[in-house]
């Protein structure tokens, strides 16, 4: 192997713009297309928003206004509007702006001048105007570079700042937002500024209530008692208990959604808990106490510190330099306003512990079960029969097990393909035997009690929660025929029946493999719709051959290199609009009823519907 050199010449000084579009997952996370909420085209637009609400919680401007029109995006808030002199250098100079001042911005998300740099670095077309005091001014740029800047003119608009950008095609490829996304974004931008009124393409998201109206929105089925509401400076939390499996948990650091949780949750935990058990003077297990619980924090910190620069974890220790831990912060806070509360609220207080004891009872009633469970398996030795590991994953050091990930799969052949291809560091396979048992109404027990259930919770690693869970990703791959949809349905029960957390947190996906493969002497085009197949015909010739996936298992290795490579189609699972499991499950996954009966015909479509359709 020829030795390369390594000379003067091999080091090189990148621009804070060249660097930005060189590693933009450095700056803005992964790239994605937006087919899943984390994908970096809405933490552009989060970058952007969070100066305008900055703004509001400064006291300035109670409207914020939003508009995406093909893949346009703009904003308008009425805020102070940035000083026309510093218009450019605030939008394309690194490290310039205002929230170093503290004074000025005391609680501010954005404190490293680098987000609104990065939008405008990473978009095609970025436009920015300030208005103030009947004046404005606009700079105008494509990928950073300035394409014009206009002189100070007389205005009537009203103060505040003008943003549109479009992110730029040659770096987030074949992208489209999806709506649904942005419009939960504003509503947590809503539930944590009482007063503020967003729109988004002239829809409004207001909120009166604060946390109590995010979790009144967000319940996915019956609470055991009303949503308890505290309110303190710096702080606000909601919680109560339903009827579910898992903890749900909202959690928020100066309006940003810290998805990831961070210092400020671990201690909200920990302090539900404590106050708990001081309140009933019971030693309750903190998986107990915490079962079943739908709650939402929120606090401001001055000069936060986030673990990357997309803010989704809190890595502060103190509210402030001067302030106290965030530890003690919480655990004070909670400690005296939800002990008052249980106090003021005996019937509250009676429901909460009567949910904790029905929590104790079951636990101890799995525990015997659990052994024998854990003991069929090993004496088999089922789990290695059905989960081919990989190098990575969640509790382990590798340095990629944040992108650790596990296909389950129906059958040993589809598991054999998909294993032969994988990356080893990265792909682990689960094999499903047969079609999974339907999991709606049924007790945890079960889960110990079916060996697919339990070897399949046993690789996650959720037996107790998400803490341990050892895949970033959690993706079902069936068959693309009714075979397939069913298993899949069974499957989307099984984790929304016992496990919720899996999908509220984000990590449940669904593959989507090809339809066709159309091909000739030259070239092979795979195809997921009708139209696809139809485009591919026209570019290869009708002559071209065209064959129809029935299974996976069909798939060669080699063609499922394509589709689990960096290409691969996934939809996000995703419980946004959902407001109750129950309901939904037992719609349709339930005994069969005449509303379901109804519902079929009523969207029964025949071939010849289908065939007009494509």
């Amino acid at each position: 192997m020829a030795e390369s050199k390594y000379t003067e010449s091999s080091i090189k000084s990148l621009s804070p713009r060249e660097h930005i579009r060189l590693r933009p997952g450095m700056y803005i996370g992964k790239l994605g297309d937006g087919s899943s909420p984390d994908d970096g085209i809405y933490v552009l637009l989060k970058e952007i928003l969070d100066n305008s609400i900055d703004e509001h919680t400064s006291g300035h401007g109670k409207r914020i206004d939003v508009t995406i029109q093909d893949n346009t995006v703009t904003v308008r808030d009425f805020g102070r509007g940035i000083p026309l002199g510093k218009v450019v250098d605030c939008v394309s100079v690194i490290n310039t702006g205002a929230k170093y001042d503290s004074e000025t911005f005391q609680k501010s998300v954005g404190l490293n001048g680098v987000g609104t740099k990065a939008v405008n670095f990473l978009s095609s077309s970025f436009k920015a105007a300030a208005y103030r005091e009947g004046k404005t001014k606009l700079a105008h740029f494509s990928q950073g570079d300035l394409v014009s800047e206009s002189r100070q003119t007389k205005t009537a608009e009203k103060n505040g700042t003008y943003v549109e950008f479009a992110p730029d095609e040659t770096i987030f490829k074949k992208y489209a937002y999806r709506l649904e996304y942005v419009e939960a974004m504003l509503w947590n931008y809503a539930y944590l500024n009482t007063g503020l009124t967003l729109s988004l393409n002239g829809e409004t998201f207001r909120s009166e209530n604060g946390l109590k109206d995010l979790l009144e929105d967000n319940l996915s089925g019956d609470i055991l008692y009303p949503i308890i509401h505290l309110k303190g400076d710096d702080i606000e939390v909601a919680l109560t208990h339903g009827t579910h499996y898992g903890e749900d948990y909202f959690s928020f650091v100066n309006g940003q959604h810290t998805t990831m949780g961070g210092t400020h949750l671990a201690a909200f935990r920990e302090a539900i808990v404590k106050t708990v058990r001081e309140f009933y003077n019971k030693s309750y297990e903190a998986a107990d106490v915490r079962t079943s619980i739908v709650s939402a924090i929120s606090i401001r910190v001055q000069e936060p510190v986030f673990e990357s620069q997309t803010k989704t974890k809190l890595g502060s220790q103190n509210i402030g330099p001067k302030g106290p831990s965030i530890r003690n912060f919480v655990n004070t806070f909670i400690k005296k306003e939800l002990d008052d509360h249980l106090h003021r609220y005996p019937d509250t207080a009676k429901a909460l512990q009567q949910k904790i004891a029905a929590s104790e009872k079951e636990r101890k009633e799995l525990s015997g079960i659990r052994k024998l469970a854990r003991e069929k398996a090993k004496k088999v030795n089922l789990h290695n029969k059905k989960l081919r590991d990989c190098r990575a994953h969640f509790n382990s050091r590798h340095k990629q097990a944040d992108q650790a990930t596990l296909f389950i799969v129906e059958g040993d052949s589809a598991g054999g393909s998909i294993t032969k291809t994988r990356d080893v560091n990265t792909q682990a396979v689960f094999s499903l035997k047969g079609k999974p048992l339907n999991a709606f109404g049924l007790s945890k027990k079960i889960v110990y009690q079916n060996d697919e259930f339990n070897c399949l919770q046993s690789a996650l690693d959720i037996e107790d929660g998400l803490d341990n869970l050892r895949y970033n990703k959690v993706v079902i791959a069936t068959d693309a025929d009714v075979d397939g949809m069913h298993i899949r349905m069974l499957l989307l029960t099984f984790f929304l029946q016992f496990f919720p957390d899996l999908v509220r947190q984000g990590h449940l996906y669904i593959l989507q493999t090809p339809l066709f493969r159309v091909r000739n002497k030259k070239e092979t085009r795979y195809c997921y719709t009708e139209q696809e197949k139809e485009q591919a015909l026209k570019k290869l010739g009708k002559a071209a051959e065209i064959t129809r996936f029935k299974g996976l298992g069909e798939a060669s290795p080699d063609e499922f290199a394509t589709f689990i490579g960096p290409e691969m189609k996934l939809d996000h699972v995703s419980m946004s609009h959902l407001h109750n499991i129950d309901e939904l499950l037992s719609f349709y996954m339930g005994k069969n009823t005449p509303q379901r009966q109804e519902f079929i015909i009523d969207n029964l479509h025949v071939e010849k519907d289908l065939a007009d359709a494509s």
